[in-house]
């Protein structure tokens, strides 16, 4: 070959590499067209196909991608339907009261991204529920009933952590629900609280930060985006929110070597979405408002100090945390989104003419600087829609109805929930243990307690178990009658097993156990959800801490008293703040 052919052939070569370089260059950076006709699946990057839709869409259309409603029964109402199709509603809630029915659950899901496919942009659904495992489980049916939360603290291994975040979202996924308000990284340490506790990981910021951020990777790697809650910390307080505003007095450099550690870890991991809390810190920005309705919380320190540039979602607006602040839930969306929220939740759908709708609208048409956050949230919900449902790992917009029967429960979910909460399981006073079947066997044995799947391990267990049943909530005066009940039943049997959940089972086998005393009887504890109520039963032979009341939890419970395993759970509590918060009662 001459030198000649040789240096034209390079010459072609570098030119080829040269258009090609240019093409992707150009395709970076290529301008959309204000005449193109554009949709959420066109092929353009994500930050300029974001930008497009939103700079096209009307007022009303930026508005409702920010909102996500909830409905009641087990199909979409025909309300909600309606704001999905005429209003192009950004996204859906599914609420713990329409889920028994989990085929239906996952035909609703279909109809209401079918209806998002016919809009003018074709912009998919984020489909949420709250199933963060424990009690907190709003789609039921056959989704697995998990230990939950303080449960994986007891075993304190992070892959308990990941698995359990992997199980929940598997089952999720192949409901069509692709975004789950889990974990929970709220510290255990108010002891008085009845809206946390259990659903805590510890009391340690550490601990909880590494736990939370394992069960957010779980639930990514089976593609449903995690969200961190509740921002900046719901754990130092015992109100609950849904009912008022929680007030949690203290100073912003406790709030930064404590409540803000877990949301650290989370976002060092990259997690998608933190949901904002209806929390009162006056301390730290004086007055009444919530941290929801915060710039300071939301845009300076969760954005600016803490670097998180997911998306930040409101708890649910129609709380009485939120609306106390502002006397009106249409006062209170706005001020959420100027505070920094991205998208605003409302558990029931809106009316059609609602103020919570005419409202907003109106102020996008007269203020300016309120249009542009409306904007901004817009644009960075469609922006995180595309990378989602663009990406490796999506939940599918239309699940599969006929796989559900052979994915929900996960087939692999029973082994390691089984072994995940006998990993639990915590002798808090060993006593009688292990006290077998055969140690059992002359023993008249009386078990007493609240839950169905409590009876019936402890009748698997040991031989002619006889049972006595009290409801989980009752007034003072039932108390003592229950109390009086129990004692007088358990006069004729050696052992009785006491399962206590609540205040309300505490005082009704407190004061069993109390008539009993000096009776020679054996007393064995068993604790489900906060362990608080028991850690002061000097009177108990045994104590074991389940910290659940799952099926699983209870067979492994019952299990370890049996003697197959040796329970080896920690504590997840600070017992000196317990002793503490004792002394000053």
């Amino acid at each position: 070959m001459t030198v000649t052919h040789k240096c034209l052939r390079s010459y072609r070569i570098c030119a080829l590499i040269l258009s090609f370089a240019f093409f992707s260059v150009f395709s970076l950076f290529a301008v959309i067209s204000d005449t193109e006709k554009i949709d959420f699946w066109s092929s353009y990057p994500h930050e300029e196909l974001a930008d497009a839709i939103c700079s096209r869409m009307s007022d009303e259309e930026l508005f409702a991608q920010i909102l996500m409603f909830g409905w009641a029964g087990q199909e979409a109402s025909p309300l909600l339907i309606r704001w999905v199709s005429e209003r192009e509603l950004g996204s859906v809630k599914v609420f713990g009261w329409n889920t028994d029915d989990i085929v239906q659950v996952a035909r609703a899901v279909t109809l209401l991204q079918k209806k998002a496919q016919a809009g003018r942009f074709k912009i998919p659904l984020y489909v949420a529920t709250d199933q963060e495992g424990g009690p907190i489980r709003h789609v039921k049916g056959r989704t697995s009933d998990t230990p939950g939360n303080l449960a994986i603290g007891a075993s304190a291994y992070p892959a308990d952590a990941w698995y359990s975040g992997y199980y929940i979202a598997k089952e999720l996924r192949a409901l069509g629900i692709n975004m789950n308000f889990a974990p929970t990284v709220d510290l255990y340490t108010n002891f008085d609280s009845s809206v946390i506790g259990i659903r805590s990981f510890d009391h340690d910021p550490h601990f909880s930060g590494v736990m939370g951020a394992s069960f957010a990777a779980g639930s990514m790697a089976a593609g449903v985006i995690p969200t961190a809650k509740h921002f900046p910390g719901h754990g130092d307080t015992g109100a609950d929110s849904h009912g008022k505003l929680p007030v949690i007095d203290i100073d912003l450099e406790t709030l930064r070597s404590r409540e803000l550690i877990p949301f650290e870890y989370l976002i060092r991991s990259h997690i998608p979405a933190v949901m904002s809390g209806h929390l009162n810190f006056p301390k730290i920005v004086g007055g009444n408002k919530p941290a929801s309705l915060s710039g300071f919380f939301l845009t300076d320190l969760l954005r600016g100090t803490m670097g998180f540039d997911g998306l930040i979602i409101t708890d649910d607006m129609m709380m009485n945390g939120a609306t106390s602040y502002t006397g009106a839930v249409s006062a209170a969306v706005s001020l959420a989104v100027e505070a920094g929220n991205d998208i605003v939740i409302s558990s029931t759908t809106a009316q059609w003419e609602e103020p919570l709708w005419n409202h907003n609208i109106e102020r996008m048409k007269t203020d300016l600087k309120f249009r542009q956050a409306v904007f901004r949230a817009a644009k960075r919900v469609v922006l995180s829609k595309l990378k989602y449902f663009k990406g490796e790992n999506p939940v599918p917009l239309f699940p599969d109805i006929t796989g559900i029967d052979s994915a929900v429960p996960d087939p692999e979910a029973e082994t390691f929930f089984t072994a995940q909460a006998a990993r639990a399981i915590t002798a808090y006073k060993a006593g009688l243990l292990p006290y077998s079947p055969e140690k059992a066997a002359s023993d008249k044995i009386l078990a007493a307690g609240q839950f169905r799947d409590f009876f019936a391990e402890a009748d698997r267990s040991y031989d002619g178990v006889r049972y006595f049943f009290f409801p989980y909530t009752l007034d003072a005066e039932q108390i003592r009658e229950k109390a009086e009940e129990l004692a007088s039943l358990a006069r004729g049997f050696d052992t009785i097993i006491f399962c206590v959940a609540n205040d309300t089972s505490r005082r009704v086998v407190s004061r069993a156990a109390a008539r009993l005393s000096g009776q020679g009887k054996k007393f064995i504890v068993i604790s489900v959800l906060e362990p608080v109520h028991v850690l002061d039963f000097t009177w108990a032979d045994t104590i074991l801490l389940a910290y659940s009341y799952s099926p699983f939890s209870f067979r492994a419970v019952f299990s370890a008293l049996a003697g197959d395993f040796v329970p080896k759970g920690r504590l997840p509590l600070n017992m000196n703040v317990l002793h503490g918060a004792e002394a000053e009662r």
